[in-house]
Parts: structure tokens; C-alpha cells; sequence
């Protein structure tokens, strides 16, 4: 018999068009295949697989050759084809699963998950973001001009190094999941798992202080920029004995109500010191501690945050991020989300375990990943420029990995000039007059309105 990759083009041909006039509904007759195998000295699973590729590409409209695109006449009867406009004009929740969208458009399941596959429709997950006023627009496009520096030499406007910006934030990391997804062999028994409320699974919150890694040209790490994570627990005497322990040993419980006067304790005690310590050699003292306008952060005017951000030659200031936006924090932007990643991979069934798998997550992260967090939140500034401040847009990919390969990845990101003027004239229409003149002042390069 002959093999499937030597029948030549003409060969296909007369087998599918002598198949095709012995068909009924689309269906070769009985014994046709084999009649059709001893006809061109072929292999009935040869022949079958002609056919099957025929007829895949018929159900596409189309029915052609595989090598030469020869058309032929189909003879199968098309599949549905899609209607745009009818999707389109059915509400987005009665779009949230295939069956619904089949139900909505009166259509069978197979066929929708068939234009899925094709990708003629595609999923999408809609997250909720912060309502924004007019003033947060104004504050986040302000917040992301003043990141800029312009580079007299090469005649171009980029973002700041950021070297010097440690950005803080806060977050719960819980026991386990209400729902958990796992993979099991055929034969194996389903896990079960419990707990007294759902609502009521254990917690931690966790203060996340990081700011951009030091990476020289050949890759080499020269600070790692992970100041700390800080879990807020405490340590207290078990009041009664029980099966685990007896009563006066020392239980890690953790912190519910995060005041204000254990946030200072944390900046102070934890954050300041380990900045102090880890900070590298020769960089510059004057540090910028960033956080969101939680109501438990402490001001840069503290007393004795002042006191403590002065010590050993360091100039240690806070600053607030634009109201809403946390896409203009690392922690939230990716760091968070990746730190929870690897700590969902380990069993925690008490809070020092929790404690441990969260700090070990932090500790296991690369610097690079670090530093490509940071990456991002210099694109989602451009897009906010573009956007005029609004946050109506998605996080954008650059490869960064592929971009690491091939050893281009930058530094900072470029910004084009005619989008800075935009956004100033657009602040300047906006009453911001006075800023935007320090702004151009500061960046020192020729503002040209109207461009």
C-alpha cells in the first residue's frame, strides 16, 4: 500500500470526488471506502483519512485540498454560522456561560463551543475597578507626569528610575480557599475538607515593603529591593488546656482591628529598620515610602516617624498614591497576586504556618519578577496618560521574558512627547495651571501646546 505523505495531489482528488458520488447525506454508501481503496491502491485508513479531512474542511464552507487549496463542490450541509449582531444584542448576563449564550441565541451548545474553539467568540472576566471622579482623573494623569524625567542627550521624555520608592501596602492572606480546584486520577478518593464558617476562615494581614531591584547589564542582582513583609500577629498565653496544648503556652493569634497606632508601630519598628539595614551602598538616602490613603497610615509629619526616618544619614519621607488607584502600587498591581501564587501550594492549618509559607513565598520570588512588576506600572501610566487619567483600560504586555532572552529588556520606558503635551494642556484646561508650569519647569524640556 502506499503511504499517506506519497499520494499525490491529483490522487486526493479522485478519492474524495469518487466518494463524494457515492454518498448519500453526506455519508459514503456501504463498502464504498474499501471499493474506493482497492480502486487507487490505497490503505482503507488512508482513504478514511481523506475523507475525514475533506470533510473538515467542508463544515468550514470550504472544501479543499490540503496541499494545493483545489477547491471542491461540497456536498455536506454547512453548519450554522455565526451572528454577530444577534450575540451582540443579547445583555452581558445572559452571556456568562456557552449555556446560556446557546439558550439566548436559540442555538445547541456544541455549536457555540465549536465557534469557542474556532475563535470566532472568545471569554472574557470582567473585574470591577474604582469608580473614579473627576479629581482622582486629574490626581492619577499629575501623579504619572511628575514620574517622568527628560534626557537632555537623547532628546527624550522616561520614567524615573524608581530606585528610590518603596512602595508599602496591606493585605489579608487566608488559610485556604472556600473553593479549591483539584485534578484527580480516576480512582482516587475526593478530598474533603471543613471548616466551622466559610465566612470565618482564618486570616493574616500582611504590610508588603518593596522597591525596585538593581540589575546590572549582565544580569547580575545587585539588591534585590524585598525590604520586608510584616505579618500583624501577636503572641498570646492559652487561657484553658486542651488536646494540643496546655494552658499558658504561647499561641500565635493574629492581629483583626489594624489601628493606627499599629501601623506606626510597624513603619517605626519594622519598615524604617529594615530599610536602614538592607538599603545598598551608595545609594542615594533620600527615600520615598509610598502608600494608598488607607485611614490606619500614618503622616509624613508623625513626630516620631520623623524622628526614626532621620537616623544614620537617611531622609526617609511618605507619600500618598492617587485616591483609587491601585494600579499605581506594585503590591497590588502583580507583587500580591504572585507572593499568593506560591503560598496556595502549601497545607496551612495554623497561623504560623500561614506566617511561614507567606514570608518563604516572599523570600522565594526572583527579582526579576520584581522588577518586571515595576515595568508594568510604568506602562499602566502610559496608558493612564492616554486615557486622560481614567482607568477604562487593560495592564499591558510587552514580553518582557522575551525581551530578558534576548537581553533588550529597558530600563524605563520611553514616552512620546505629543502625549506629555497632551496631557499637560489637558491639565492646564483643567485649572492646574501653576503645577503644570512647575512640572515643565522641573522637566526642562520645550512644551509645545497644541501639537
Amino acid at each position: 500500500m502506499v503511504h499517506l505523505k506519497d499520494v499525490e495531489d491529483d490522487k486526493r482528488m479522485m478519492v474524495v470526488q469518487f466518494l463524494l458520488q457515492n454518498s448519500k447525506d453526506g455519508k459514503p454508501k456501504y463498502g464504498k471506502m474499501k471499493e474506493a481503496g482497492i480502486k487507487f491502491n490505497l490503505g482503507r485508513r488512508t482513504v478514511t483519512r481523506f475523507w475525514a479531512e475533506a470533510k473538515k474542511q467542508n463544515n468550514r464552507g470550504q472544501l479543499i485540498n490540503l496541499t494545493t487549496k483545489a477547491r471542491y463542490t461540497p456536498c455536506f450541509t454547512k453548519r450554522i454560522q455565526i451572528d454577530k449582531e444577534q450575540i451582540q444584542s443579547l445583555e452581558l448576563c445572559r452571556r456568562g456561560t456557552i449555556r446560556k449564550l446557546a439558550f439566548g441565541i436559540k442555538c445547541s451548545k456544541s455549536t457555540v463551543g465549536r465557534w469557542v474553539n474556532l475563535g470566532l467568540i472568545r471569554a472574557h472576566t470582567s473585574a470591577i475597578k474604582p469608580d473614579l471622579t473627576v479629581s482622582n482623573k486629574l490626581l492619577r494623569l499629575r501623579f504619572s507626569l511628575e514620574a517622568l524625567e527628560y534626557d537632555r542627550i537623547a532628546n527624550i521624555l522616561r520614567f524615573k528610575t524608581m530606585h528610590n520608592t518603596v512602595h508599602i501596602d496591606g493585605k489579608w492572606f487566608y488559610m485556604t480557599k472556600a473553593s479549591h480546584r483539584f485534578y484527580l486520577t480516576q480512582d482516587e478518593p475526593e478530598p474533603h475538607r471543613s471548616c466551622k464558617s466559610k465566612t470565618h476562615i482564618k486570616k493574616v494581614m500582611f504590610m508588603s515593603a518593596v522597591c525596585r531591584p538593581i540589575i546590572d547589564e549582565n544580569g547580575v542582582v545587585i539588591f534585590d529591593g524585598k525590604i520586608g513583609i510584616f505579618p500583624f500577629i501577636e503572641e498570646v498565653p492559652a487561657k484553658r488546656n486542651s488536646k494540643n496544648r496546655s494552658a499558658g503556652t504561647l499561641e500565635t493569634k493574629p492581629l483583626q482591628s489594624i489601628t493606627r497606632v499599629v501601623t506606626k508601630e510597624c513603619f517605626i519598628n519594622q519598615i524604617v529598620s529594615a530599610i536602614m539595614v538592607k538599603w545598598p551602598e551608595g545609594a542615594s538616602k533620600l527615600i520615598f515610602i509610598q502608600q494608598d490613603n488607607a485611614k490606619p497610615h500614618i503622616s509624613d509629619s508623625d513626630p516620631e516617624f520623623r524622628h526614626a526616618a532621620s537616623q544614620n544619614g537617611f531622609d526617609i519621607r511618605i507619600v500618598h498614591q492617587p485616591p483609587n488607584s491601585p494600579d499605581t502600587n506594585v503590591n497590588d498591581l502583580g507583587w500580591f497576586r504572585a507572593i499568593q501564587s506560591i503560598q496556595e501550594e502549601n497545607v496551612c492549618t495554623t497561623v504560623d504556618q500561614l506566617v511561614n509559607a507567606v514570608c518563604n513565598s516572599f523570600i522565594e520570588l526572583s527579582p526579576v519578577a520584581l522588577n518586571k512588576v515595576f515595568l508594568s506600572l510604568q506602562g499602566c501610566m502610559i496608558e493612564t496618560m492616554r486615557m486622560n487619567g481614567h482607568n477604562a483600560y487593560k495592564v499591558p504586555h510587552m514580553s518582557k521574558d522575551a525581551l530578558i532572552r534576548q537581553n533588550v529588556l529597558p530600563i524605563t520606558l520611553e514616552v512620546d512627547k505629543e502625549l506629555v503635551n497632551e496631557c499637560i494642556s489637558h491639565m492646564i484646561e483643567a485649572g492646574e495651571e501653576e503645577r503644570m508650569q512647575h512640572l515643565i519647569q522641573e522637566l526642562g524640556y520645550g512644551y509645545e501646546a497644541d501639537t
